[in-house]
């Protein structure tokens, strides 16, 4: 007997711990997806990766056309990040985020994509484990930046460019899906399971 499936697509948000990487294996003493406290199905992925120091929102899914949409470089899509940086962010710098910087990737100078880069009050995030290190000496400002692309450490290197040191960084959005929808979950280790209908907010 021929039967049709119908192939069923869940969609999961996490809000990465800092100190966790983005993955299911075991990579040296790191903490992994495996050890937050949930049962994920077997064939569940992450869309893209968030460093083991940053955090925040993490999408994984097993619909394969979603992945490829949201990491086609040509697509562009759209990650918020908010940061706090060491020293008081000025406009210029802000203007220069946004213009585009020099940065290293592999060895060899890229120019960053044109961004959005706007200061920021501090926002309201969950308290990091470690927290970062207090200086009194030196104050700290927030930044968000929302980016169309995702290179290796990206983040951290433009704001290192503009010669303000990222300090901690929690990915906020992803496209038009954000942790402010959510704040019942805005804490380090959440998971909750969204539907095909907010998956589509993606593309507005």
């Amino acid at each position: 007997m021929n039967v049709k499936q119908k192939l069923l697509f869940r969609y999961f948000l996490i809000y990465k711990p800092f100190g966790m990487l983005s993955q299911f294996s075991r990579e040296g003493d790191h903490a992994t997806l495996a050890d937050l406290d949930f049962d994920f199905p077997k064939d569940i992925y992450p869309v893209g990766r968030l460093d083991a120091d940053s955090e925040g929102l993490l999408l994984l899914t097993n619909d394969n056309f979603l992945k490829t949409k949201l990491l086609e470089p040509r697509n562009k899509h759209k990650r918020t990040y908010y940061v706090q940086v060491e020293g008081l962010i000025t406009n210029e710098a802000c203007k220069e985020l946004s213009a585009g910087v020099n940065i290293s990737i592999n060895g060899k100078t890229y120019r960053t994509l044109p961004a959005k880069a706007i200061p920021l009050d501090e926002p309201a995030l969950p308290e990091r484990n470690p927290p970062i290190r207090f200086r009194k000496n030196i104050p700290t400002s927030w930044v968000a930046i929302i980016l169309h692309e995702g290179k290796n450490r990206q983040v951290r290197k433009m704001t290192a460019a503009v010669n303000f040191p990222t300090l901690r960084l929690a990915r906020w959005a992803i496209g038009n899906i954000s942790l402010a929808d959510y704040p019942e979950q805005n804490q380090p280790g959440s998971v909750w399971e969204i539907n095909s209908t907010e998956i589509k907010r993606l593309y507005q």
